[in-house]
């Protein structure tokens, strides 16, 4: 499908992915798939240097990783978390972090330093952004606020949301669905979503065992698809390609090909040939052509 749907779109280059806080301990970043099949180039930024050290080791021909702390411009404080997952600009909150299991031992601080950061708007190894992934531990508005110009040619962000904040003074989950949205993004799926258990609740005797308190998620947000005018063709067809390879949603595919008939910048005919690819045939009449359920 990869190459079948490149040939369709021919996009002017290759997915600009911009990975914010590679640190490769959460497995496979997302885009892996594009990356192996030639179909994107990543530029990542990671601070701490053991996992740049592996990010650097690892690279191919077409990854970047710079060791940038991105965000506001300024200096601040880096604080290093027992678990390095965990190490932020933000300081740990105890009480917050006493709230479940083994937390507290995870968000303990091992050492400080002082780090400056830079603005996304500002960082020139960057030439093009389509989709940005991005995971800083709580800090993630204010690379969002620090980048709007970058952000306005994006198609998608997956980013890392917080349903209860571990950190003091990190801004709340409807604080970054604002300032994505104001940036003409819209949600559109969870690329992973974690709960964690109460403390000091322990079930079946793993104290990692969650129930039901959502904890945090990945969640990605795509350029609003409602108000497509709004997009070039190239972007219509990154996000195409995106929308395929990365996160596996063929309506949005199909939809952005229509879009891009419609512009007349690919051929009138390939939202059909996507279908017949997938094996979908012809797409559902409209729904006043449907039966309508009895008891609606």
């Amino acid at each position: 499908m990869s190459h079948f749907l490149t040939e369709l779109l021919q996009p002017q280059r290759l997915t600009a992915v911009v990975d914010i806080g590679a640190n490769p301990i959460d497995g496979d970043p997302p885009y892996l798939n594009m990356l192996r099949a030639g179909l994107c180039s990543v530029t990542g930024f990671e601070p701490q240097p053991e996992a740049l050290q592996e990010l650097q080791a690892q690279a191919g021909p077409l990854e970047t990783y710079l060791p940038y702390a991105v965000g506001d411009g300024r200096e601040h404080t880096l604080y290093q978390c027992h678990a390095s997952g965990m190490t932020s600009l933000l300081r740990p909150d105890p009480a917050r972090l006493a709230q479940f299991n083994v937390f507290s031992e995870l968000g303990e601080i091992t050492g400080e330093s002082r780090l400056a950061t830079r603005r996304l708007d500002e960082i020139d190894e960057i030439s093009a952004l389509d989709f940005l992934k991005i995971d800083v531990q709580g800090s993630e508005l204010s690379v969002f606020e620090h980048g709007k110009e970058r952000l306005r040619s994006a198609v998608a962000v997956q980013t890392e949301i917080s349903f209860m904040p571990l950190y003091e003074d990190q801004p709340a989950l409807w604080q970054v669905d604002r300032a994505l949205r104001e940036l003409g993004l819209v949600p559109h799926a969870f690329a992973a979503l974690k709960r964690w258990p109460l403390a000091p609740f322990v079930q079946d005797g793993d104290e990692r065992k969650p129930l039901n308190q959502l904890l945090e998620a990945d969640l990605v947000y795509v350029r609003d698809f409602t108000d497509a005018a709004q997009m070039q063709p190239e972007q219509l067809k990154q996000l195409a390609l995106l929308a395929q390879e990365v996160f596996q949603s063929s309506d949005l595919v199909y939809r952005c090909l229509q879009h891009l008939s419609a512009l007349g910048a690919i051929s009138g005919n390939a939202p059909e040939h996507y279908l017949d690819h997938l094996g979908n045939g012809r797409p559902p009449p409209p729904e006043d052509d449907l039966p309508v359920p009895l008891g609606f």
